[in-house]
Parts: structure tokens; C-alpha cells; sequence
């Protein structure tokens, strides 16, 4: 994938990582927010929908049609559909999967970047009793359905917000920084009935300052919608334990995944 001038001029020079330094803070994403929920940010829509083949067949729309950019990109889908075989393991959302077994050192790479899971939860004791086990990453890119479910019926035993320095999640930037372990991340950790406990972690990228969840509930169902992400590419990642890693090789390959389908095992 070629990067665009943008990004090189971004992190390859030093002006544009004076500029990265201050795109990157939160604030300067709240007000790219601000402009992307104000009406005159409908021009954009119909742009946006050409360059990434976007169709709006089975989608929600409103009467009035979208009132902003942003109510567009968190368009909701009229029927979405979710296998509710529960042995079945599904993707929490629409996007590209790579997956990697956690090692001892509860370490593994994502795009040319290796961090800990311990920094990715912050919680040491938590991040022991994932070590064995396996991450499932789904990338989101702009085009894909920014909205994402549980993948099982059980119960959350918690939820954290962990602020951050917001990064684009593109190659450029993942071989300079830290980018999962530095960017704004929302956790959530759900004891499952088919699963065992699992951690559920929504990261933002540059410009997507608004990771948006629903209020917490105790007790959750399969294919309930947990949130969505506004403007931008994301990442969700899943954390499951060793009891299951045995189904999921490594794999840097993405496939692409839907929202509420089965997760092969491989």
C-alpha cells in the first residue's frame, strides 16, 4: 500500500512531525469532531462515497437524509446479521483480521510494531491470564461499517477509558511509534458464557477522538451493539485465553471479516 504525501511529510520530515505533535493531541481531534458533526459537512459525503465504492443498500437512513459527515460514517445497517450459534466464535465488527498467539512474554507485532499486552491493557495481573492465549486484531478501514457488537452473551466485569496520543493506524506511522500502546483505547473485560473471560479493546487513530459506547451494562447478549467509532480507520482488538488458542494460528495475512459472522478457526 503506497502512502500518501500527507503521511510521508507527517513522519518522515521535520516539520511535518512538528505538525504531528500537535494533530495528534486529543484536543485538535475533538475539534475535527466538532466540524465533522456540523451540517455543512455533508459536502462530504458524496466524495467520500466515490473514492471508497461506498453503497448504501440496507443502510438506515434517515428521512431528512445525514445531518453531518459524522451521523453518515456511524450510519447504522436495517437488519444486520448475527450467527447465533454460540459455539460459534464471531467478529465483532466489519474489517481485516490478523491474528497472533500470545508468547510468555505476552508480546507480539503487529504491523512491524511489538508491544506487551500489559501495556495494551494497563494492568499487569489482568495481562497474566491472557499469556498462552491468542489476539485477534480487526482493522478498520475508512470504507467499513464503523459500528461493532458483543461477541457473546455474559456478564462485564469491567470497562476503562485510557487516554492517549491519537495516531493514524497506517504502516508509515506503526514503524516509528508505539502507536497501539500510545493511542486512546476503550477496555472492556467480559466474563462470557461460551468464551471464558475476554478482553475487548476499541483503539482510535488519528483524528478519531470519540470512541463512542453505550452506557455499561452488567449483563450483555450476543450481537448487542457495544459502539461505534467516528471518522477514521480503527483497530478492535480480542483477547482470548490459551483454552482457545489452540483453534487460531499466527497469521500477518488479513482476511477480511463481517460484523457477526463466524471467525473460522485455522
Amino acid at each position: 500500500m503506497k502512502e500518501s504525501f500527507a503521511l510521508k511529510f507527517l513522519y518522515d520530515t521535520i516539520p511535518g512531525r512538528i505538525c504531528l505533535k500537535i494533530l495528534t493531541n486529543p484536543a485538535i481531534s475533538k475539534i475535527a469532531g466538532f466540524v465533522l458533526d456540523s451540517g455543512i459537512s455533508t459536502i462530504l459525503i458524496k466524495p467520500f462515497m466515490r473514492t471508497y465504492d461506498i453503497s448504501l443498500d440496507g443502510i438506515k437512513i434517515p428521512e431528512k437524509g445525514f445531518s453531518s459527515f459524522n451521523e453518515f460514517f456511524c450510519r447504522e445497517r436495517l437488519n444486520p446479521s448475527v450467527d447465533m450459534n454460540k459455539s460459534h466464535l464471531i467478529s465483532p465488527c466489519d474489517g481485516f483480521l490478523s491474528t497472533y498467539k500470545i508468547d510468555k512474554n505476552s508480546c507480539f507485532k503487529i504491523k512491524h510494531t511489538k508491544f506487551s499486552v500489559e501495556d495494551l491493557l494497563r494492568d499487569k495481573k489482568l495481562a497474566k491470564e491472557f499469556q498462552g492465549g491468542v489476539a485477534l486484531v480487526f482493522r478498520l478501514t475508512p470504507a467499513n461499517y464503523h459500528r461493532y457488537i458483543f461477541i457473546d452473551d455474559g456478564k462485564v466485569l469491567k470497562h476503562k477509558k485510557i487516554r492517549g496520543v491519537l495516531h493514524t493506524v497506517r504502516p508509515i506511522a506503526l514503524a516509528k511509534f508505539p502507536v497501539f500502546v500510545q493511542n486512546s483505547r476503550e477496555v472492556t473485560i467480559e466474563q462470557t458464557e461460551n468464551f471464558g473471560k475476554i478482553a475487548q479493546i476499541e483503539i482510535g487513530a488519528l483524528l478519531v477522538g470519540r470512541i463512542t459506547n453505550k452506557k455499561a451494562e452488567k449483563r450483555v447478549k450476543r450481537g448487542q451493539e457495544k459502539g461505534y467509532f467516528e471518522f477514521g480507520g480503527s483497530t478492535i482488538v480480542l483477547l482470548l485465553s490459551k483454552k482457545y488458542a489452540k483453534y487460531y494460528k499466527d497469521s500477518d495475512a488479513e482476511i477480511p471479516v463481517i460484523l457477526g459472522e463466524t471467525i473460522e478457526k485455522v
